[in-house]
This record gives structure tokens, C-alpha cells and sequence, in this order.
């Protein structure tokens, strides 16, 4: 626990101007992030008496080791760059906004050729429009399956789409008129765009005019006794309204708002939306979040309004938007929502009337979804606490570890070696921090094993040597560790789960690949394993970082050194949480394991010919039949392939000359030899049973 006067800056340091600053740990992690009015003020309130502080801003500013500052122009600036860098660095004291779900959204491809109407969840996509979210997908089906019988746009996946363009024939949809069916030229793109757009015009409130115009269609074809088409007019009539029926109307003056409602306590707070669009609630959404900082319900809305408008542009941020408190001081916040609309949005407190109202309803709910959650979470709580607890005491350990690391190999009879490691954090999964390993069979410079042999153990010692040694670097480059290194080369590059995850921080404290130090490293497997990863530890002189493996076959805890298990009781919390990062490693590693293995078999001689892409590939393959009659084809066939000049046919022929013939594949359900084509063969399942 640190001193903050340790760290405090001089008084005169601090500039008198609006800005951003960040703590940070000993590790270089920021771990909190804010803005102010005028930066000295602000800073001096964290160094004061630490019995004057809250419980939550003294745990952080004792955390902390550092704290730094970026100086601003103007308040809206100090805000925009308060969301980036939350957003960028993920500070663990931060007021968070969690989620159990993700909302589904009606979304309209305008980006695509022939728009497509379907639901989506997750992050947006340019070019894309939204309607919501929703509460449950089939609330948005059901909308759209009325909708379609007047806006028949394409609901179809792209596999749909072009196999019904290669037959010549629509789906069940275009015949029952629920699809224009634009993939057989029953309606051209332009006309089909303009369907889109109508529907779009409808879901974003604009139906009056639209229903005015179909009633006066209805009228004029039963004026020119054209029954029939009267008939499904008035029946198209029927069906917009049943679904703007789904939609309650809760506000006379057809106003496009938000409104925000906060519930709150001690610890945590909840917080909900209604999006309402033409006086209609057209999507709800909700989120909790522990109150890890002392703030006011002004400060909650802030947050929140950032979470919602911080990646939205246009008319995505409404004109309105009515809250329960306002941010002090709301006038950059006010800016700042304007800035992102492009005009100017109201940002106030409902005094009276349907919107004071409507706000009580929005406040009910974001009770009942507090209480909710206080509910599931206070057994959760216990639990994951207890279990932390018990495995402490059960590995003798000086205090419960809270994070956890797991590694786990996978291979399929040798081939395809790689590892995982997966991380637990308060006994919950941190996904963003699992990475994965291709073994290599080396540590550093020394090649330690040969050949492609099961060798788990070595494995083992491998992985758990290359993520530590990453560790030591990353602490010796930050200027924590002195000593000098061991003689070592730089390990090599491990691949993070996704793009932007895991750079190594540099001094501006971004994420580091593998900087922060379990309490506890938990291995898949017993005695042997768990003697590799020690000795891999101790090679590198860690002696701060427990050690245990997991044994499938009886579910017992081996620590280093001892010839006896730890057996945990069955029904132990502490087991089930070690089986749960255990299972999670297993299910990482084997998903990385297969995918790496059906690359390699998805592989084609083909592939390594230079100035030879996919479509020239595809014709040659398609021209030749497989990739056995291409090659014994000469240099003048090939070259009678569109495309395909006397030098690139040259080169596949040197290229396929070089390449040994894969031996036959056989369909392992019925033992037919399976031609070769160029692709893998599709029965892989009897290798399944060989992963491990």
C-alpha cells in the first residue's frame, strides 16, 4: 500500500486550468481517470487526511503510485478526452457501466447493394441503420413480419441471396409476397433502395403521412371499384398499425427524447433508458455499476451519457434528453452532446407533465432492476469470495489470490502443439487479458525438445517460461526491475485474442501484453506439470507466485514437490472455481488448437504462387477439375485458362512440380478414396476423438 505523499506533486507543479489526470499503479497500470475545472483544486483534494477520505478514493489514491495530468483549453475538450482515455485504458476505479445482455437492434444494411433487414447486436457498423434496442429479438421479428407485407424488403442471409440468384428462383418469401425478391430482377436495386428507405422513414416515426397516403390509395381504388386492390390496402393499413400498436405512445407531441433515471445506494447504482422517438417508446436499455468512487447522482448521469453518445454521431444523440440531475457543471456536457448531434440538444430536468411522469416510470424500473440485481449478485458475492477464500487456505497461501492464471496445452497426436492462458479476476473471467501460444519446443535460444512428439510437460515449462520472462521485460522496461536480465533472447510475438489487445505499455500506460503479475498460476495437469511450471519459475527467480495443477482424472490439486494431492471436497466452492478456470483454459486452447490445424489443412500448393489470387486459383481449379489433373497439365494447358499468361503458368507448374502429393483422403464413414480437389477433406471427425 503506498504513502500518497510519496508521490504528491509540489503545489506550484499543478497548473490552475482546466484538464485530465490519471493515477497510476506501481505497475504503470491507470487505474483512474479524471477531469477538472482547474486541475490544482481538484488534485489537492486527493492528498488531504486519508481518515477524511471516502473508503473508495482512499483505497485508490493508496493503490496508486503516480499521478499525472494533460492540461486543456476548454471544459467540452476536458470531457472528450476523459471518455478516450476510459475507453482506452479501462481504469479499474472508474464509475463502469455492466451489462448481462447484449441488445438486440433493428438494423437496416443501407450499406449494402440490395438492403437487408435483419437484427443485430453488438458494436455498429458504418453505414448501417439502427432502430432500439429492443428488449428481446423476437419483439423485433414480429415487427418486421408485419411490416413486410407492406415494405417487402430482404430479410435473407447473403448465401440465401445468391443461391437463389444462381437457380433463378426466390425463397418462400418472394413467393408469398413478403420479399420484392430483387435477387431474380423482380424489382431493380434503385426501386428496391427506395423500399429500404421507406421503412426506414416509417420505423423513425414518420407514419402519419405514409398511412394518410395509403388511405387515400384505398380510397381512389375503391372509387374506380378496383376491389381487390383496395382490399389489400386497407389490409396493409391494418398491419402498420398493429405495428406501431407494439410501440405505446407516451407522449402527445411526437417528441424525439432519452429520458435517464438513476437508482441508487451506498455501493452500487442502476441506471435505465427509454428511447423514445414520435412519442413512442421505441427501445429500452439498462446497466449497474459499483460505485468504486464517491460521486453524486449529477456525476452517474455523466457517466452515462457518455456511455451512450460517446461513439454516436447525427441524429443517433436526440434533441432531447431528460435526466433526473444535472452534471456540475452542465454546460460542457451540453456542449459536448450538441457538438455530436450537429445542432443543439436540450439537456434538462422534466419539471411537469407526461415527461415528469414518464420519468417516474423510467425511475420504477431502474428500482426494480437495482433490486434485481442486488438479489442475484449478493449470492454471487458470497460465493465467489468464499471460494477465493478456501483456495487460500486449502494451498496455504498468505492471502486469496485474486487473480488467477490458468495455462492448458492442446494438440492433436502431437501435431498443432499449442497452449492458452486464460485469467481470473475476483473469480471472474477477464477475457481481454486470455492470450494463446504456438510451441515452439524452444525457450530463448536453447532448442530443449525436437520433433513433434507429445511432450506436455516440456510444453508446459515452456509457455509458463515465455509468459514470465515477457513479464520480467516488461518490468525491467518500466523501470521496476534493475538487475540485469538473464542472457535471453526476446521471446517471440504471442498472438492476442484480438487486434488491439495486449500492446505492450509504453509511457503513456497503455495495456501491456503481460505485465501484471498473477498470485496464483494453475496448471492442467498433475505432479509433472506442475513441476515444470515451477521449475520454469524458478529459473527465472520468481518466488512470489504460487503454483498448483488440476488433475482431470480425480479432480485433485497437486502443489509442487509434494508426492500427495490436496483433495478439496466435492462439493467446495473453492474446487468448483479452480474447475471453471481450468475448463475455460481447456475450451480456449482447443478452439485455437482447431483452428490453427484447419488452416493448415485448408492449405493448397497454390497458395504459395506468386501473383496467383483467388479468382485466377478458383478458375484453374474449376477449368482442371482438381488439383491432381492440374498438376499433370502442361505449360500450354494451363495457359488456355482466361487469365492466366505463358509466366504465371510457368510458375504453377514449378510450384506444383516442387510440392509433394498429399497422400488420398478417406471418408471414414463409408472408406471411399475422396478425390483431390485442392480442399481438405470434411471428414475430420474421427480426429476428434484424438484432441486432447
Amino acid at each position: 500500500m503506498a504513502d500518497p505523499s510519496s508521490y504528491r506533486p509540489k503545489p506550484g507543479q499543478i497548473p490552475d486550468s482546466p484538464g485530465v489526470y490519471k493515477f497510476r499503479d506501481e505497475h504503470g497500470r491507470v487505474i483512474y481517470v479524471g477531469k477538472a475545472k482547474s486541475l490544482r483544486q481538484r488534485l489537492a483534494s486527493y492528498f488531504q487526511d486519508l481518515a477524511g477520505l471516502h473508503p473508495r478514493t482512499r483505497t485508490m489514491v493508496t493503490t496508486a503510485a503516480a499521478v499525472e495530468w494533460t492540461v486543456v483549453s476548454t471544459e467540452v475538450e476536458a470531457l472528450q478526452l476523459e471518455y478516450t482515455w476510459i475507453k482506452e485504458f479501462d481504469p479499474r476505479f472508474n464509475v463502469k457501466y455492466r451489462d448481462d445482455k447484449s441488445y438486440p437492434y433493428l438494423a437496416v444494411t443501407l450499406n449494402e447493394e440490395f438492403p437487408r433487414v435483419q437484427v443485430m447486436r453488438g458494436a455498429k457498423k458504418k453505414g448501417v441503420r439502427y432502430f432500439g434496442p429492443y428488449g428481446h429479438a423476437w419483439a423485433i421479428r414480429e415487427t418486421v413480419d408485419l411490416m413486410l407485407r407492406v415494405f417487402p424488403v430482404r430479410t435473407c442471409s447473403a448465401g440465401v441471396f445468391k443461391r437463389s440468384a444462381q437457380i433463378g428462383r426466390p425463397c418462400l418469401l418472394g413467393y408469398i409476397g413478403k420479399c420484392s425478391a430483387p435477387c431474380v430482377e423482380r424489382i431493380s436495386a434503385a426501386d428496391h433502395r427506395e423500399l429500404a428507405e421507406e421503412f426506414c422513414d416509417f420505423m423513425a416515426g414518420r407514419t402519419g403521412a405514409y398511412l394518410r397516403r395509403l388511405e387515400r390509395q384505398m380510397q381512389e381504388a375503391a372509387e374506380e371499384m378496383e376491389y381487390e386492390r383496395a382490399a389489400r390496402l386497407r389490409d396493409d393499413i391494418g398491419a402498420l398499425k398493429r405495428a406501431m400498436e407494439k410501440s405505446a405512445v407516451v407522449l402527445a407531441d411526437a417528441t424525439d427524447a432519452d429520458l435517464i433515471a438513476v437508482a441508487e445506494d451506498e455501493l452500487e447504482a442502476a441506471v435505465q433508458i427509454f428511447h423514445v422517438r414520435g412519442g413512442r417508446v421505441r427501445g429500452q436499455r439498462g446497466w449497474v455499476t459499483d460505485k468504486v468512487e464517491a460521486v453524486t447522482t449529477g456525476d452517474l448521469v455523466e457517466h452515462a451519457l457518455q456511455q451512450l453518445y460517446g461513439e454516436e454521431q447525427g441524429d443517433a444523440v436526440p434533441k432531447e434528453v431528460l435526466v433526473p440531475a444535472l452534471p456540475e457543471p452542465v454546460e460542457p456536457v451540453s456542449q459536448w452532446l450538441s457538438h455530436r448531434r450537429g445542432s443543439q440538444v436540450s439537456l434538462r430536468i422534466p419539471q411537469r407533465g407526461d415527461k415528469k411522469d414518464l420519468m417516474a416510470t423510467v425511475g420504477r424500473n431502474a428500482q426494480q432492476a437495482l433490486a434485481l440485481h442486488k438479489t442475484k449478485r449478493a449470492s454471487d458475492l458470497t460465493t465467489r469470495s468464499r471460494a477465493l477464500e478456501e483456495i487460500a487456505e486449502a494451498l496455504g497461501l498468505d492471502s486469496v489470490p485474486l487473480r488467477i492464471e490458468c495455462f492448458d496445452i492442446s494438440h492433436l497426436q502431437g501435431d498443432d502443439v499449442v497452449a492458452s492462458m486464460v485469467v481470473f479476476e475476483d473469480g471472474l473471467a477477464r477475457k481481454s487479458e486470455y492470450r494463446r501460444f504456438q510451441i515452439k519446443g524452444r525457450v530463448g535460444d536453447e532448442q530443449v525438445w525436437h520433433g513433434q512428439g507429445q511432450d506436455d510437460v516440456r510444453s508446459m515449462h515452456e509457455v509458463t517460461a515465455r509468459r514470465f520472462r515477457r513479464y520480467l521485460q516488461e518490468k525491467q522496461r518500466s523501470g521496476e526491475w534493475t538487475e540485469e536480465p538473464a542472457e535471453d533472447a526476446p521471446v517471440e510475438a504471442d498472438g492476442p485474442l484480438d487486434p488491439g489487445a495486449g500492446r505492450p505499455v509504453d509511457e503513456d500506460g497503455r495495456p501491456k501484453r503481460f505485465a501484471y503479475p498473477p498470485q496464483l498460476v494453475v496448471v492442467d495437469g498433475g505432479a509433472p506439470q506442475v513441476a515444470a511450471a515451477r521449475r520454469a519459475l524458478d529459473e527465472l527467480g520468481i518466488d512470489d507466485v504460487a503454483v498448483c495443477g488440476l488433475a482431470k482424472r480425480l479432480e485433485e490439486v497437486w502443489l509442487p514437490g509434494e508426492d500427495d494431492p490436496v483433495v478439496l471436497p466435492r462439493s467446495s466452492e473453492g474446487l468448483y472455481l479452480l474447475q471453471r478456470v481450468r475448463d475455460e483454459a481447456h475450451r480456449f486452447a482447443l478452439r485455437y488448437q482447431r483452428t490453427k490445424r484447419g488452416k493448415r489443412l485448408k492449405a493448397s500448393p497454390l497458395d504459395a504462387v506468386a501473383g496467383l489470387g483467388d479468382t485466377r486459383r478458383q478458375a484453374l481449379l474449376k477449368h482442371f477439375g482438381s488439383l491432381k489433373k492440374l498438376r499433370d497439365a502442361t505449360v500450354d494447358e494451363i495457359c488456355e485458362v482466361p487469365g492466366v499468361g505463358r509466366k504465371t503458368a510457368e510458375t504453377v507448374v514449378a510450384a506444383l512440380a516442387g510440392a509433394a502429393p498429399s497422400a488420398p483422403a478417406v471418408n471414414t464413414a463409408t472408406g471411399e478414396i475422396i478425390e483431390d480437389d485442392g480442399a481438405p477433406p470434411a471428414a475430420l471427425s474421427a480426429e476428434r476423438g484424438q484432441e486432447r
